[in-house]
């Protein structure tokens, strides 16, 4: 219970520790992108409305195609079947040939006859009158509709243009969002690039101060005897000589690893995993909890610091190793890698617990 707790803690302060300026850029792109997925969702919403009203506009196109056929052919039957008309009845009442109705009623032989004759003239009439009034009906219904489909087409074409606006507002949203995205990653990549090349400044550095710290220590081995609590005067322990200054070389070369809750490989670390890993390298062995690590060593001041010290904050919840020049090595949080910082910088100074020697 008390390992998760204290993992929970590191996780909240390396989370804390994080770069701010890449930190933000990173929260930006991300802001961005959860924009572009909302906008690509909008756009193939916009793009489905888009076909759908497009479709039922070439619909109303078809339609409209062959309503203006069959009124063409409607205007053609009416027109010759006025003609016919008129034609019948003029031959009817001015023909002097024995079809008239004058040579139909003469020319019957009886009573019968004359009945039919009669009724075949009449027959004849009606017939061509009721063509006529159906071949009127249908050109009044076809233009009835003719009318209603141009109001339809007008309608859905000018929704199909909403439509399309529509879209392309979308779109060009979208081109705006992925211009943002991609300058925001490329500022990113340069941030990242820049820390990188600081780290590796830094890096350079601490081995030079580490190489002439071991230099020193042959030279002039301390008094103090190693492994051994001086206490002054006054009642003040003094943490002994640090025999674990190699470690800081070690730990440098995992610089750029990244951070894995609960690591303790190369493949990836946490702050406390990062600090047993190393530790081991050179034979001691440390838990992988910054509370136990903390027991584990003896007090150091601020003051008093050397390299290979651990270096504590926020409440005991993040762990590096100290490397000199008021500088440190460890595995931040989820998203970053290995790598130095100082102990200048506000988070770290304003969480500063303590550090602890290790001596065994």
């Amino acid at each position: 219970m008390l390992a998760i707790a204290l993992a929970a803690v590191c996780i909240a302060a390396e989370a804390a520790s994080a770069d701010p300026s890449i930190s933000a850029k990173r929260a930006e792109a991300e802001r961005v992108n959860g924009e572009l997925t909302r906008l690509e969702a909008s756009l193939g919403r916009a793009q489905n409305a888009y076909e759908q009203a497009t479709v039922k506009l070439r619909a109303i196109d078809h339609n409209l195609t062959i309503n203006r056929i069959a009124l063409h052919a409607a205007r053609i039957n009416l027109h010759k079947s006025q003609v016919a008309l008129e034609q019948r009845l003029v031959v009817i009442y001015t023909s002097r040939d024995d079809q008239t109705t004058l040579s139909v009623l003469l020319g019957a032989t009886s009573i019968d006859d004359l009945v039919n004759r009669i009724e075949t003239v009449q027959s004849v009439s009606s017939q061509d009158v009721a063509v006529m009034n159906q071949v009127i009906g249908f050109k009044h219904e076809v233009t009835i509709h003719e009318r209603a489909l141009v109001r339809e087409h007008r309608d859905q074409a000018r929704l199909v243009r909403q439509r399309a606006a529509a879209k392309a507002r979308i779109s060009s949203q979208l081109a705006r969002q992925r211009r943002l995205l991609a300058s925001v990653k490329g500022e990113i990549a340069h941030l990242v690039a820049a820390q990188r090349a600081r780290q590796l400044a830094l890096a350079r550095q601490a081995q030079a101060r580490l190489a002439a710290l071991q230099e020193q220590q042959l030279l002039s081995p301390s008094s103090n005897g190693i492994g051994v609590t001086a206490v002054t005067p006054d009642g003040v322990s003094v943490a002994p000589p640090s025999q674990y200054t190699g470690v800081v070389g070690i730990a440098m070369q995992y610089l750029g690893v990244p951070y894995v809750w609960g690591g303790e490989s190369p493949s990836g670390f946490d702050c406390s995993g990062f600090v047993a890993y190393v530790y081991a390298q050179v034979g001691v062995s440390l838990p992988h909890y910054t509370g136990a690590q903390w027991n584990a060593g003896v007090p150091v001041s601020a003051g008093d610091l050397e390299p290979g010290d651990l270096v504590f904050f926020d409440g005991l919840g993040h762990v590096g190793i100290y490397i000199g020049d008021n500088e440190f090595i460890h595995a931040p949080h989820t998203g970053d890698v290995v790598k130095i910082s100082s102990l200048s910088e506000a988070w770290y100074a304003a969480t500063y617990d303590g550090a602890r020697r290790i001596t065994g």
